[in-house]
């Protein structure tokens, strides 16, 4: 009874030294917070008494910020704030549904390849190396061209690209963790490999997964900004910040505001995963106390 309990105790232990370490990291709380403003910001849009992201005002072309308009308008009178706000869900969107993609396609082959070993290992593992090979912008660009330019297309190109990553760091932590006693010990009672490998070895490789996603998010963000600027992405009239700077681009010394604000939301937003994820590292880290 004593070991069970003691066995039982030990993620409770892990989990609140975890959220100890994670409240004394002033970045990783700085970096939730930032992502936690974006979010609750771009979740709230529709019921903020904003201007709708489309609606044009020719007696408003590239007006300065103002009390009408706090960020200024862009080259169609269109709220810059407004779409700003808008915009935050498709960036968001993107970062999230794009790792949530390349997690789920490569964990499963990183898994399989670092659990069986051999010939298959030898396959993924080859496969993956090969994408890896690649550019991972060049990647997605040449994917989202292949599916058509849409919101969506960009995330999987974005998600396939960046599937790669976790496969390896998949593979890699399986290797580590698959010769523990704990799974000598379940396979010496029976328990089948899927078992084995969804109740043994996932939820021990699950910290830096979690942790590498924090920061693929902050990548695929960047990437989904990139597809945007170059008309993949997300499409006219619908908010992007990416698109926002493709248009800024022709207006920078009459209008700077309109590309000055989409910029520092992407900078902001992708410093908080940043920070988010290293502090996860720090927490989630075995080896420090």
């Amino acid at each position: 009874m004593t070991v069970v309990e003691t066995v039982n105790a030990a993620p409770a232990r892990q989990k609140s030294r975890a959220w100890r370490k994670m409240r004394a990291n002033r970045g990783a709380l700085v970096g939730l917070g930032i992502i936690l403003f974006f979010a609750i910001l771009a979740a709230a849009a529709p019921l903020l008494p904003i201007p709708d992201p489309a609606a044009t005002d020719w007696s408003a072309l590239r007006k300065a910020p103002s009390a009408a308009h706090w960020l200024g308008t862009d080259d169609l009178g269109r709220d810059i704030l407004s779409r700003m706000i808008w915009g935050a869900q498709a960036s968001l969107m993107a970062g999230v549904f794009s790792v949530a993609i390349a997690v789920f396609i490569g964990v499963p082959f990183g898994l399989v390849a670092g659990y069986f070993g051999g010939w298959v290992d030898q396959v993924i593992s080859r496969v993956t190396e090969a994408l890896l090979a690649m550019p991972f912008l060049i990647t997605a660009i040449a994917l989202a061209a292949f599916l058509g330019p849409s919101l969506t297309n960009a995330m999987i190109a974005i998600g396939l690209s960046a599937m790669p990553i976790f496969v390896r760091l998949t593979r890699g932590q399986v290797l580590a963790v698959k010769t523990e006693d704990y799974v000598e010990g379940a396979r010496s009672v029976g328990l089948g490999h899927v078992d084995i490998m969804l109740r043994y070895i996932l939820p021990n490789v699950f910290a830096p997964i979690i942790v590498q996603a924090t920061l693929t998010i902050a990548t695929a963000i960047i990437a989904e900004a990139s597809l945007s600027f170059l008309g993949l992405g997300q499409q006219p009239p619908a908010p992007s910040w990416g698109s926002m700077l493709n248009v800024a681009k022709n207006f920078l010394s009459q209008a700077p505001w309109m590309a000055m604000w989409p910029g520092v939301a992407i900078f902001l937003v992708v410093i908080g995963f940043n920070l988010l994820g290293d502090g996860l590292r720090d927490a989630l880290d075995p080896r420090e106390a």
